[in-house]
């Protein structure tokens, strides 16, 4: 098990801090992920990837964790480097507070495949093979996903 936390400990730890913009809480609840993938370990069935398996795991203790603390998600504004991904020639790039809440709440707007796309990329920093491998998915899937989204949130900013 030591082998495969020092080979997926980071992904794992991306994706919990894409989920809760907390560091502290984020190790906390990877340590939990780890603790339950190895009293679980006798479940994994190879049906997905090992990292797939405990992205899993990790989405599950998050939900645990918010239905325990009955919290929502908080948003850190003193990371503006995700609004310029929005458009690459940074014509819609956001400055203020307002502006970026607004960007938050267009993209809870999103399906929820879309939203977790946004949050891997932009919070997690993951590339789309890591973002396609955690979700289960293929690369190029994730790299359309994004795309779609990110056109959908130009035209909402466009309309209102």
């Amino acid at each position: 098990m030591e082998e495969i936390y020092q080979k997926y400990s980071t992904i794992v730890y991306n994706y919990i801090y894409s989920l809760t913009h907390d560091i502290e809480l984020s190790k906390e609840l990877m340590q939990e992920t780890f603790y339950y993938a190895i009293k679980g370990i006798s479940n994994f069935k190879n049906e997905c990837s090992i990292n797939v398996w405990l992205c899993q795991i990790a989405k599950n203790k998050w939900k645990d964790y918010l239905l325990k603390s009955k919290k929502l998600k908080t948003i850190s504004f003193d990371d503006k480097k995700e609004l310029s991904l929005l458009d690459n020639s940074n014509e819609y790039f956001l400055d203020e507070k307002d502006e970026i809440i607004q960007l938050y709440k267009k993209i809870h707007k999103l399906d929820e495949k879309t939203r977790e796309v946004f949050y891997l990329r932009i919070k997690g920093e993951l590339s789309f093979k890591q973002i396609g491998e955690i979700l289960d998915k293929s690369e190029e899937w994730a790299r359309i996903t994004f795309y779609r989204g990110k056109i959908k949130l130009k035209e909402d900013f466009k309309n209102g």
